[in-house]
């Protein structure tokens, strides 16, 4: 072979990869439609995991809403999502000074689990959350208790339950806490965005994650609830503070843990969460974890660029996403929140970049949040522009499915970030679907494995 024939192939090797890297193919599907939660065993009949490793099954709020139509869900997950950001970008407001504020923002922690709390052990559906720190669930005497879909917890028929005093280091480490005149034990109260919050005893319980018991969890036994939590009965804390589940639970899991949240309107099997080794995965890349001095609850990751059909999107700099010494800015990762939410001149520039490169598509109306969406109705598949986020050491290719997705079931379909007037950005749950996020707490990174659902 010649040196032009050699030529010849290098350059159409060169442009069917160039062209690969600017446009992939998205297969167009309607609106999830929610599927029955599978039948729970209240028993210990459940397959044990390892000792030093935990496997959840992972499922989401609409789940627990079957009488509603997949429009209807999808309208009430943004609205979630809206009072979530509110809430996240307020506690992270600098000056901000209100009593403990979670991720949690009227039960938008989105994916819920099934475990056993107390001796024997009682199973209820408990939210997830990486936006939070405090484990709570509701418990009896209900002063005042939103509806969930088990019975109330009660402590006094458990064997394990027992008050934590008021001046023990766990009471200590709330950032909003009392104490019982009568009984000297520890109270504590938390709050949230929206005005709902949880209060009551703070207390050690025994978990149990089929079939493994975890011994003296702290957590709040709430007495008096407000709020609409969409039917689960509390929530397990996952964030980066002392008292969440990972920081409690680190000697025993190594304070490691990871998810893969599926795309739901393309598979029927369940999200997934492990704790412990088995949690980091092999094709994992990791990005180094940052720690705000002024708050440590979220998961801050340096994030120093968009491309957007191969090519890095101008007017988007790791300046913008800078978190300073005060703690303000910065981009949190979040599984909670559903739309990712970029500082304003980054999303504009992210936006425009996607609509030039999208321009064949045929434009439609604004949708709630959105402001770029197309009319798709009556196609099957279109090619949209490739979308990577460049993070610290660890680059994040992203499905179609991943950011342009459906909005009602006519053929309308959005593009899945939004800008904010805040500081803060935060990378949400729609643009994780099919990764395996590997938080390694003692590495003090994060890792992004795609495909990691398998």
């Amino acid at each position: 072979m010649d040196f032009h024939s050699i030529l010849k192939y290098l350059l159409l090797f060169y442009f069917i990869s160039s062209a690969a890297s600017e446009f992939q193919t998205l297969t167009l599907r309607s609106l999830p439609t929610p599927s029955p939660l599978p039948l729970f065993p209240d028993s210990e009949s459940l397959q044990s995991s390892p000792a030093a490793a935990l496997t959840l099954d992972l499922h989401h709020l609409d789940s627990l809403s079957l009488n509603k139509t997949p429009t209807d869900l999808f309208n009430l997950r943004l609205h979630r999502d809206a009072l979530r950001v509110h809430a996240l970008t307020s506690r992270a407001a600098p000056g901000f000074s209100s009593s403990v504020i979670s991720g949690l923002a009227q039960g938008s922690g989105e994916y819920f689990t099934r475990l056993g709390v107390g001796t024997p052990p009682r199973y209820l559906y408990m939210v997830l959350d990486t936006g939070s720190d405090v484990v709570w669930l509701q418990c009896s005497p209900c002063r005042k208790c939103y509806s969930q879909s088990d019975p109330i917890f009660n402590p006094y028929k458990s064997k394990s339950f027992a008050g934590i005093p008021c001046s023990s280091p766990l009471c200590r480490r709330l950032d909003s806490s009392g104490c019982s005149t009568r009984r000297h034990t520890c109270l504590y109260q938390v709050s949230y965005g929206d005005g709902s919050f949880t209060t009551g005893d703070f207390a050690t319980e025994t978990l149990t994650f089929r079939g493994n018991k975890i011994a003296k969890v702290a957590l709040g036994c709430g007495h008096h609830n407000e709020g609409l939590f969409v039917g689960a009965a509390g929530l397990l804390g996952l964030g980066r503070g002392r008292l969440s589940f990972p920081s409690q639970t680190g000697i025993r899991f190594n304070r490691k843990f990871s998810y893969c949240l599926v795309d739901r309107s393309a598979s029927s099997k369940p999200s997934s969460m492990v704790f412990g080794d088995a949690a980091i995965s092999r094709l994992a890349r990791f990005t180094p974890l940052i720690r705000n001095p002024k708050l440590d609850t979220f998961y801050y990751v340096e994030l120093i660029g968009i491309s957007v059909g191969g090519v890095r999107v101008r007017g988007v700099y790791p300046s913008l996403f800078k978190l300073d010494s005060a703690g303000n800015g910065g981009v949190i990762i979040d599984s909670g929140t559903s739309v990712t939410r970029l500082t304003r001149p980054a999303y504009t520039a992210l936006r425009d970049a996607f609509r030039a490169g999208a321009r064949h598509l045929k434009r439609g109306p604004e949708f709630s949040l959105f402001d770029t969406c197309y009319d798709l109705s009556g196609q099957s598949s279109v090619k949209v522009p490739t979308v990577v986020l460049h993070f610290r050491g660890a680059d994040m290719p992203l499905p179609a499915t991943n950011y342009l997705i459906p909005v009602d079931e006519n053929g309308s379909f959005c593009f899945a970030f939004a800008g904010t007037i805040s500081g803060l950005s935060i990378i949400g749950n729609i643009q994780q679907q099919g990764f395996r996020v590997v938080y390694d707490l003692a590495g003090s990174r994060i890792g992004f494995a795609p495909r990691g659902c398998t």
